[in-house]
């Protein structure tokens, strides 16, 4: 498979080269980067496609903040490169390791504290070249931010896990770096703080984080100086260091780390949370996190029930995803028999059947 030690370094030909070969000897792939999201889906059987030489920033334009890298690059050079620019990925992804990569950020579509206050990956997600199940370079999307009606294809890419394609670049929309960040702590239980962030984000504050590990609710601010102040006067609490929110951002938070795996369980921000009530939550209570080697077996169709859904973020036991309803699986492997027919892309990734 082709590799390169340069930190700037375009393999798309020989990546292609390998897709054609693969196709013509219907060989299954592992399309691998640095390694941090492998607990995030089930063990795939292929010859590996190391998609780590494949980096290097192709285009950034900070005035008009737009940014061009491909897959391979590391979250850590692109995330430097916008901080000298004063700028900065909105949707945060969860940095689970030193070798994190663009491609895998998007692939898996985990966003971090920000999302219900900035916007989820694909809300970012500009354009995308791909490499399809024929070893054919396909580009979907451009470097213009602007409301289309119908359909945006490469917006698939995030939260597919490589099952649809070979991500060779990606453009995405930055924004600028707030200038000044605060965090504050308030002793409050869960059900009561539930409550207060429901109040606060119906109020004009610059709310960028809501967190309670179970004990106490740990909010971030974000924005300008005269309005972080304004909403610190409203909040009370005590004063924190927003640096501890990193933990939070990249999953180490003590309180997510108790157990031999990660589950992220993903709920309507404003209903029931059932019997995940008292599982420390992030985003709004939108998302509740369960330390654990496996979920309890009735968990599934209890997040099911609820409208939500749960899925394994770190760990190697049981189901990775929630099981799929037959008439979402059928358009699942529709468009995957579409963009991949012969099933060449991280086969069983996320569901047997894809």
């Amino acid at each position: 498979m082709p590799t390169s030690n340069g930190s700037d370094a375009d393999l798309t030909s020989a990546l292609a080269e390998a897709v054609r070969g693969a196709a013509a000897d219907r060989t299954p792939l592992e399309i691998r980067g640095g390694g941090t999201h492998a607990g995030m889906g089930r063990p795939v059987s292929g010859t590996p496609l190391e998609m780590g030489g494949h980096r290097g920033v192709v285009a950034y334009d900070p005035a008009e903040l737009v940014l061009t890298a491909r897959a391979g690059t590391p979250l850590s050079e692109i995330e430097a490169l916008l901080a000298e620019h004063g700028q900065m990925l909105a949707f945060e992804p969860p940095r689970l390791g030193s070798g994190g990569t663009l491609g895998g950020a998007v692939a898996t579509g985990l966003s971090g504290p920000r999302r219900p206050f900035t916007g989820a990956v694909r809300d970012y997600v500009l354009g995308a070249r791909i490499l399809n199940g024929q070893g054919e370079v396909l580009r979907f999307g451009g470097t213009v931010f602007k409301n289309v009606a119908g359909f945006d294809a490469f917006r698939l890419m995030a939260g597919a896990h490589g099952t649809l394609g070979v991500l060779l670049d990606v453009s995405l929309r930055v924004v600028p770096r707030p200038a000044v960040e605060a965090a504050r702590v308030l002793d409050l239980p869960s059900g009561a703080a539930l409550q207060q962030v429901a109040d606060l984000m119906r109020r004009p504050l610059p709310l960028s984080g809501t967190f309670h590990d179970g004990q106490s609710l740990h909010l971030r601010l974000s924005g300008g100086r005269a309005g972080v102040q304004a909403a610190i006067t409203r909040i009370g609490g005590e004063a924190a260091d927003p640096a501890d929110w990193e933990a939070v951002r990249d999953l180490t938070h003590p309180v997510l780390t108790r157990g031999e795996g990660l589950w992220r369980i993903a709920l309507p921000r404003t209903g029931p949370a059932g019997e995940f009530a008292d599982l420390p939550w992030d985003q709004g209570g939108g998302v509740r996190w369960l330390a654990a080697e496996t979920p309890p077996a009735q968990a599934w169709d209890q997040a099911a029930a609820l409208g939500g859904h749960i899925e394994r973020v770190r760990g190697t036991a049981g189901s990775a995803f929630q099981p799929l309803p037959p008439a979402l699986l059928a358009l699942h492997r529709r468009i995957k028999a579409a963009l991949d027919p012969d099933g060449l892309f991280n086969p069983g990734r996320m569901y047997a059947e894809v």
